[in-house]
């Protein structure tokens, strides 16, 4: 501890997930001003989350608050679940936005939305959803990109379906699988992934009737976080990918997790006009820590 070192005030929520313990942890020091890059590194590494947060002042006039994304190994411009971590942070901090039952984040890619929508229809519940920002990059990926991504995987071609960019921000690459239980199967290369600097996100489908449609994981060991619990940056980039291409409906709910012992939902809805046209990335946000951290 330096001379320096001050009382902020401190969250740990729980994202996607309405039960704690079952979702993806996010660390939030919400009084972050006046911290330097290396101090938000050091302390990201030493949460050792997938992702840590830190609130600013916004430089935008337009946005409610200013957040940086950190994860062990680095910072990210996007994140989905440290997006909707962050703004229940800063409502439940005393953050009134400056459009009643919105919030407007600044972060890396620019200003990202954030509204409260229907949990089922009635109005009695509500959860939070991001807009999906728009894809840096996408399209087919290379033959020698599939390669790489093949023997990161460890599968044969054939068990592949489709390799995508659908990179908005951390640099996903989206993997199509035959189904659901291919996903849930995989035992990933992480060596040979951070060496060829992937960052994957991999989906199958369940069959009709189930708790969810879809069975996702996400491996980013580059940014030393081997497979993440539940993923909204990931899913976002999934649903403008499959969505568009009619592969998935509008409205659908993605399962991640299990391979972590989690149980993640991530709800996933496409408006087609209007104001709030677009794909918007919905999940519950659990309270888990609050308090004060010296830092």
């Amino acid at each position: 501890m330096t001379a320096a070192a001050q009382m902020r005030r401190y969250a740990v929520l729980d994202v996607f997930t309405a039960t704690p313990l079952l979702g993806n942890p996010l660390a939030v020091v919400i009084d972050a001003e006046g911290l330097s890059d290396a101090q938000m590194a050091a302390y990201a590494r030493w949460t050792n989350l997938s992702e840590t947060t830190f609130l600013l002042p916004p430089t935008d006039p337009s946005a409610d608050y200013r957040v940086r994304i950190f994860t062990p190994g680095g910072e990210l411009p996007f994140a989905g679940h440290p997006t909707l971590g962050s703004a229940q942070a800063w409502l439940d901090a005393g953050g009134v936005p400056q459009r009643a039952g919105e919030v407007v984040q600044e972060c890396g890619v620019g200003r990202v939305r954030v509204r409260r929508v229907d949990v089922n229809g009635a109005g009695a519940a509500t959860r939070l959803a991001f807009q999906a920002p728009p894809l840096r990059r996408s399209g087919p990926a290379d033959a020698e990109t599939v390669a790489q991504v093949l023997a990161a995987l460890r599968l044969a071609a054939p068990e592949v379906l489709q390799v995508e960019w659908i990179d908005n921000g951390p640099g996903w690459l989206g993997v199509r699988l035959q189904d659901a239980a291919a996903v849930r199967a995989l035992q990933p290369d992480f060596a040979a992934m951070a060496a060829a600097g992937l960052k994957l996100g991999v989906v199958g489908a369940w069959p009709a009737g189930g708790e969810v449609d879809v069975e996702v994981r996400a491996f980013v060991p580059e940014l030393g976080v081997p497979e993440d619990p539940v993923t909204g940056s990931l899913n976002a980039g999934l649903a403008q990918w499959l969505t568009g291409a009619g592969l998935l409906p509008a409205c659908y709910v993605a399962g991640q997790g299990h391979a972590l012992g989690r149980d993640g939902r991530v709800h996933v809805e496409r408006i087609a006009a209007g104001e709030n046209a677009g794909v918007w990335i919905a999940g519950d946000v659990v309270g888990c820590v609050s308090g004060t951290l010296r830092l």
